[in-house]
């Protein structure tokens, strides 16, 4: 007879999944980076007050998850709207986590192309935005003056372009930014990594860091072209635009110190402000033909 000793051995525990894993790289992007309710707000107010008119149409340019088409057609039964992206599988992300819950009568207002923004020409917009500097992929002022065209283009008769745009001392600066994201349990990580003052070509990335000490690193990458405001400016006017007007964004200020804290989401036009070390502010360019 034979007797086994020894003691039975241990049975390998899975692997801890940690929150980084789990998490979806598109929903932490809209949750820390877009605010789309209030770009509609914007966007309407400035067509009503340009045009006293109701804008209908949007063409959301780079549009990525089509976050801001969809909250834009919530915001009324009359408003459609045409998101084009590269990317097919950001898009079909959004199908699915955005339009698709939103309702069969929202999501009948929303087109979707997965096409080269440089290449869309029709149907006629009232606004056209290209948000979250999405644009600056251009970085010749060649590539920059053809996109301005085909978007002026691209306008009904009566239309906006609207960019947003950053910049600011720390903006050439090789730096990393965390902030907490409210109501969340991740941390937003805004990483600017290289800056060339030749070129000025930047390359950034997106990190989100999690209550588990885990981190999803480089979840987003942006190699751009960091531009200036008269550059852009000049460029659109170039293009055909009419008018390019400036919205700079209220800072909250110590009542104390005198210093700036945050921004406060609220936008001014204005032509003459002081610097700051990071500003984030819009451009809208007016098309009316024969003014």
């Amino acid at each position: 007879m034979t007797v086994k000793t020894g003691n039975k051995p241990k049975k390998k525990s899975a692997p801890k999944v940690t929150e980084a894993q789990r998490a979806d790289r598109h929903e932490l992007y809209q949750k820390s980076v877009q605010a789309p309710e209030h770009s509609v707000e914007f966007f309407t107010e400035q067509y009503r007050k340009v045009f006293a008119a109701d804008p209908k149409l949007l063409r959301e340019d780079f549009c990525g998850t089509a976050f801001l088409s969809t909250e834009w057609c919530k915001n009324h039964e009359n408003k459609r709207a045409l998101g084009v992206d590269l990317c097919r599988d950001t898009l079909d992300w959004g199908m699915q986590h955005n339009i698709q819950p939103a309702g069969e009568q929202i999501a009948a207002r929303i087109q979707l192309r997965h096409a080269d923004v440089l290449e869309i020409g029709e149907p006629r917009a009232d606004v056209t935005c290209a948000m979250n500097f999405s644009y600056q992929v251009f970085k010749t002022r060649a590539q920059m003056l053809r996109y301005f065209r085909g978007a002026y283009q691209g306008l009904a008769d009566q239309g906006l372009f609207i960019l947003d745009i950053f910049g600011g001392t720390e903006a050439m600066e090789a730096m990393e930014e965390e902030r907490e994201v409210e109501d969340e349990t991740f941390t937003y990580i805004w990483d600017q990594d290289k800056f060339n003052p030749i070129t000025h070509d930047i390359l950034c990335y997106i990190h989100f860091l999690f209550e588990d000490g885990s981190r999803m690193d480089k979840a987003f990458t942006y190699d751009w072209r960091l531009w200036s405001i008269p550059e852009l400016s000049e460029l659109l006017t170039e293009a055909g635009f009419n008018t390019v007007r400036v919205f700079w964004e209220e800072m909250a200020e110590d009542e104390d110190d005198d210093e700036y804290l945050e921004g406060t989401g609220e936008y001014y036009e204005t032509r003459e402000v002081e610097n700051q070390e990071s500003w984030v502010t819009y451009l809208v360019a007016e098309k009316r033909p024969g003014v």
